[in-house]
C-alpha cells in the first residue's frame, strides 16, 4: 500500500507533533509501505511561511528534497492529470492544496494519512486514528 501524506501530517511528523495518533504514526513507519510527499505540500508550506505562519518550517524548506529522502519517503510530483481531475472533483471544499492532494491520491491509488474528513468526501481512502 502507499500512502500520500497530507500536509499537516508531514509538519507534525517533522517536529514530533503528539497530534499525530499512534495508527497514523504506526503506517508511516510500517516498512511494507511506500510514503509519498506531494509537490502540492512544498507549496502550501511555502505559501504559509511566505504569510508568516509556519517560521519553523523555513529552514525545512531549503532542503525540502533531501528532508524528505531523510525520512525515507518518496517525491510525487504533480501532473496534468492531477490538476485536471483536483480542479473536477465535486466539493464545495475550496481548498486548491487538498484539492490536488486527493486527486494525486485517486489517481495513483494511495490511501492519504490525513485528519481532513473532506479527503473521504471526494472519495479517498484515508488513514487517521
Amino acid at each position: 500500500m502507499c500512502l500520500l501524506l497530507d500536509t499537516h501530517v508531514l509538519i507534525w511528523w517533522w517536529m514530533g507533533d503528539a497530534s499525530l495518533p499512534d495508527k497514523a504514526r504506526s503506517a508511516i513507519i510500517d516498512p511494507q509501505r511506500h510514503v509519498y510527499v506531494s509537490a502540492a505540500t512544498a507549496w502550501e508550506i511555502a505559501t504559509k511561511v511566505c504569510k508568516g505562519h509556519l517560521p519553523e518550517m523555513r529552514s525545512r524548506l531549503q532542503s525540502f528534497q533531501d528532508e524528505i529522502s531523510a525520512d525515507q519517503f518518496r517525491h510525487l510530483d504533480v501532473r496534468i492529470d492531477h490538476g485536471v481531475r483536483g480542479g473536477l472533483l465535486s466539493s464545495d471544499h475550496k481548498d486548491p492544496f487538498d484539492r490536488l492532494i486527493a486527486a494525486q491520491a485517486l489517481i495513483e491509488d494511495m490511501t492519504v494519512v490525513t485528519r481532513d474528513r473532506t479527503f473521504a468526501e471526494f472519495g479517498c481512502e484515508v488513514i487517521w486514528s
